[in-house]
């Protein structure tokens, strides 16, 4: 259902457009200033103002709408007289106006097509991401929509970017579309994650080291700021990185200079630092457990990723789409949901967010032989995670639960399947680099092509 702001400062006019507009199927929002419509925007899909308003008028209200996002259409209600003005304000943004008193018919008409001009835009402003990203976006709910639009935004305006979200939320894919949509797009993609190292080796990674530096380093080696020289720096978790070191990456964003570990040199490096944390660290800058002006410099635009239980509409596609994805890569052909499972997906809670649900779908592929995948199948892999919803499936401690897995795969086989999705999804997610495969899972490469091979998972990537 798409939503329309309705602004303007006569509680009569607000009365009957939100009547018509609402008979017609829309949801409607309304704000009785333009300084109030401001505060509703990320409500909208399409905004119907006043152009004269004490205060903020519709001229005022209709820049600053233009200014966050551009692909929101503005329609002026204009009284008579004042059509030049109105022609002045599409040239500098506004989708239409609309003369008063105006024809109720009319007002209808031009905001569903400034409803379709808008559903345009978001497509074309999403296959564009996709043929940068090389892979398919799914998320059409409203918090889904607003986030994309922001990083499409962003990404072409040449700024540090601070990713926030919970565990699983999807954080490192928002980073690398900031990188797929940016001028940067065509230099180094480098990763980092801060939680991974002590502070001494996580200097040396990240800045570099010379030879004879400390004991082992046998060569000078370049660190992943010279490395993304050009490029986009991604910095998972952020908010782990050792206190020590912080003084050092403050001084790489403000000045764009690194010393490597061991050299009395300074060199220069033009990236842009992407960086991603599940922490609140506005309050860990206040608690002094982060610094507080490297906080600054890091959030000068922060994206914030929605949890899955604030998107559910998104569970069916993200859904369909795993189960095509591990249906392609464990060669089972076309893989699809009952929808009485899909439902039941929809209900649950889903506290590991988008990878949880990745993760269940791809243990329900690895133990399919294709085809359909009932509510059955999933009751007998392991039940559904955690629902307040009554109807939800019962989880895999219920006894119901239980009762089913006796009869269903062992446990072996159970552990072996998720362990090979595990696998597969590292390889998938590295473009089939073993050697971080390998760092990601935890592994040896040593391990993980053993497990390659007895998954019979592709040893040649």
């Amino acid at each position: 259902m798409s939503s329309v702001l309705l602004v303007d400062d006569e509680p009569g006019v607000l009365f009957t457009l939100s009547e018509v507009l609402t008979e017609r199927g829309h949801r409607v929002v309304t704000a009785r200033s333009g300084t109030e419509a401001l505060t509703k925007l990320d409500d909208a899909d399409a905004v119907l103002t006043d152009l004269s308003m004490p205060g903020m008028d519709g001229l005022e209200l209709m820049a600053q709408i233009v200014q966050r996002d551009p692909t929101l259409p503005v329609i002026l209600l204009t009284a008579h007289g004042s059509e030049r003005v109105a022609v002045a304000a599409m040239k500098q943004g506004a989708y239409h106006y609309l003369a008063k008193p105006f024809d109720i018919d009319e007002v209808a008409v031009v905001i569903e097509r400034a409803l379709e001009a808008r559903r345009l835009r978001v497509d074309n402003r999403r296959l564009s991401a996709e043929q940068s990203l090389g892979r398919r976006i799914v998320g059409t709910s409203r918090p889904m929509r607003r986030l994309l639009e922001a990083t499409s935004r962003i990404a072409t305006r040449d700024v540090t970017v601070l990713v926030r979200g919970e565990t699983g939320t999807g954080k490192e894919f928002v980073a690398e579309l900031l990188h797929a949509q940016s001028s940067r797009a065509t230099k180094p993609l480098v990763r980092f994650n801060c939680a991974a190292l002590p502070a001494e080796l996580a200097d040396a990674e990240l800045f570099g080291h010379v030879k004879g530096a400390f004991t082992g380093a046998t060569s000078t080696r370049p660190g992943f700021f010279a490395q993304a020289d050009g490029g986009t720096l991604i910095l998972d978790e952020i908010g782990e990185l050792p206190p020590a070191i912080q003084a050092k990456l403050l001084r790489a964003l403000q000045e764009g200079e690194i010393q490597p570990v061991g050299s009395g040199r300074i060199e220069k490096v033009n990236v842009r630092v992407v960086a991603s944390t599940n922490r609140d660290l506005a309050a860990d800058a206040k608690a002094g457990t982060f610094r507080e002006d490297l906080y600054y410099r890091l959030a000068v635009v922060e994206l914030i990723v929605p949890p899955l239980r604030d998107r559910k509409d998104d569970i069916p596609a993200l859904a369909a789409e795993f189960a095509r994805r591990y249906g392609d890569r464990f060669g089972l052909g076309t893989v699809t949901l009952e929808p009485a499972l899909i439902d039941a997906l929809s209900r649950a809670d889903w506290p590991g967010n988008v990878r949880q649900l990745e993760n269940t779908i791809a243990r329900l592929a690895a133990l399919s032989t294709g085809g359909l995948i009932s509510v059955s199948d999933y009751e007998a892999a392991s039940g559904l995670p955690p629902s307040t919803s009554q109807d939800a499936i019962p989880a895999a401690d219920d006894e119901a639960a239980v009762t089913d897995a006796r009869n269903g795969p062992s446990l072996k086989e159970q552990v072996e399947a998720f362990e090979r999705g595990l696998v597969a999804r590292a390889l998938d997610g590295t473009g089939g680099n073993q050697s971080e495969a390998a760092r990601r899972l935890g592994v040896s490469r040593v391990t993980l092509i053993d497990k390659m091979k007895k998954y019979n998972l592709n040893t040649k990537r």
